[in-house]
């Protein structure tokens, strides 16, 4: 295994850039300083927990003896490593046949979020916790109990973590953007000829995406970008766009934790965000008003917009503004922000139900 003194990892992760490929993006470096300073545990989340997600699986398949060092290198050896799968997974089983500490989570939407997974880690339930302050300075949960320093990176991120110290920062930012440097692994599916998962970097085309996965099939109006914690482009803005923060932000469009889908254009969008909603009201944790009623309220009016009432917009709208910032986890957000973008393909395609659009 590769050796560095803390400090030098420090130096080549802030030079290198490198944020979390797990979905929130966040500097990599800034938490692995905090995990330092506070002797913090790691969990290597490898469940792909996203809808669409494939990148942990094929990670740990291909390159898990650079999981394993890059994990290595951010203890430096002291703290507990452990490695998050889906309980039963193929992933899972790869991990523990390979002799590690295998952290196996059930397989539910929120139960691979961070917190959830520190829960789980700790004893209690693999459901999300409440965040006075980040969990890898440690706390304590809502009910008092002692949370130990834990440090959650995806399963991708310590892979880069060994690349970088492997190759060095200048090999990593000479693919991406300045502001989005290094490789990314991307799942692209849907309604495309070859599903695939492609190596690529920030700033690439969808058009380059696509054609890597063998072409869209025909009639495409809608792509997702980000999983159901994401939201929707339609065709004509995929067509102009790069998968960039730069291009998607202003959309309110998150880069997510690497899933572009398309689509499937042989069923209505209002249908298909109908199917998604109301699967995504089951996965609640149980525990917060915002998932426990708000997600099947907002599943409830969204089913009666797809079949033309006219007074469901008004109550998803309203149900879309209650959501954020209630929930001890971001999936209430996310759920919102899904469903808010749909509206808006929807209005732009000019396929909303007819009797449930306003005037």
């Amino acid at each position: 295994m590769t050796t560095r003194t803390d400090h030098a990892l420090i130096d080549l992760l802030d030079a290198s850039g490198l944020t979390g490929r797990g979905g929130a993006a966040f500097s990599t470096v800034t938490k692995l300083r905090a995990a330092q300073q506070h002797g913090a545990d790691l969990i290597v989340n490898a469940c792909d927990g996203e809808l669409g997600a494939t990148k942990d699986a094929w990670v740990v398949s291909h390159h898990l003896a650079q999981v394993v060092e890059g994990a290595g290198l951010v203890t430096a050896e002291r703290g507990r490593i452990r490695y998050a799968a889906h309980r039963g997974s193929a992933t899972a089983a790869a991990l523990r046949a390979a002799g590690l500490d295998v952290l196996e989570a059930p397989a539910r939407y929120v139960s691979s979020e961070e917190s959830a997974l520190i829960s789980l880690a700790q004893g209690g339930l693999a459901r999300p916790m409440t965040k006075r302050a980040p969990f890898v300075t440690g706390g304590r949960d809502a009910s008092g109990r002692a949370i130990r320093p834990t440090l959650v990176l995806n399963a991708e991120t310590t892979w880069r973590v060994a690349q970088i110290v492997t190759h060095g920062p200048e090999w990593f930012r000479s693919v991406g953007t300045a502001a989005e440097p290094g490789p990314r692994l991307l799942s692209v599916g849907g309604a495309v000829r070859s599903p695939t998962l492609v190596d690529t970097a920030a700033g690439v085309s969808f058009h380059d995406l696509f054609a890597a996965a063998g072409g869209l099939e025909p009639g495409i109006s809608a792509i997702l970008v980000g999983g159901l914690g994401g939201a929707f482009l339609h065709a004509g803005e995929a067509a102009s766009r790069r998968w960039s923060a730069a291009d998607l932000d202003p959309l309110g469009v998150p880069l997510g934790p690497g899933v572009v889908t398309a689509i499937d254009p042989t069923v209505p969008l209002v249908e298909h965000v109908k199917r998604q909603l109301n699967w995504a009201a089951g996965e609640s944790a149980g525990q917060c008003g915002p998932c426990m009623f708000g997600l099947p309220a907002l599943a409830e009016a969204w089913t009666r917009f797809a079949g033309g009432d006219g007074g469901a917009r008004a109550a998803i709208e309203d149900r879309i503004g209650l959501l954020p910032g209630r929930g001890a986890c971001r999936f209430p957000d996310g759920i919102a922000r899904y469903a808010a973008s749909a509206l808006r393909v929807l209005d732009v395609t000019d396929t909303a139900p007819r009797h449930g659009v306003r005037s």
